[in-house]
């Protein structure tokens, strides 16, 4: 079983950062995806941004030159940091892996934009 706990969300006015942290239960160097996703209110569960083990980046048209993604795996952690945030990326970000064929989330963190 692997646990995975999101923490450094909240509120923030538009134009303003955050840093996402991911701590996972296990050591996550092995692991070669590990991704971010969020959910809008009544919108589908979207990939953010993903890291692999070779440090291979993809992100979302919409968050391009405005968020990071890494991992660090000695930490065993995954991070997101958020900057120029806008009122469309209010959401639930989780984070996710792939270990074995079983994706594992977490509780997810509440993120809103807004003045």
């Amino acid at each position: 079983q692997v646990h995975l706990v999101e923490s450094g969300g909240g509120l923030v006015q538009p134009g303003g950062s955050l840093r996402l942290s991911c701590a996972v239960s296990r050591s996550i160097f092995g692991i070669n995806v590990m991704g971010w996703y969020r959910q809008a209110p009544g919108k589908e569960r979207e990939l953010v941004a993903r890291i692999t083990r070779g440090a291979n980046i993809n992100y979302v048209d919409s968050v391009k030159g405005r968020f990071t993604i890494s991992r660090d795996n000695f930490k065993n952690a995954v991070y997101l940091q958020m900057n120029s945030l806008k009122p469309e990326d209010t959401a639930v970000y989780y984070c996710n892996l792939n270990l074995a064929g079983t994706d594992y989330w977490g509780q997810g963190t509440q993120v809103t934009v807004s003045s």
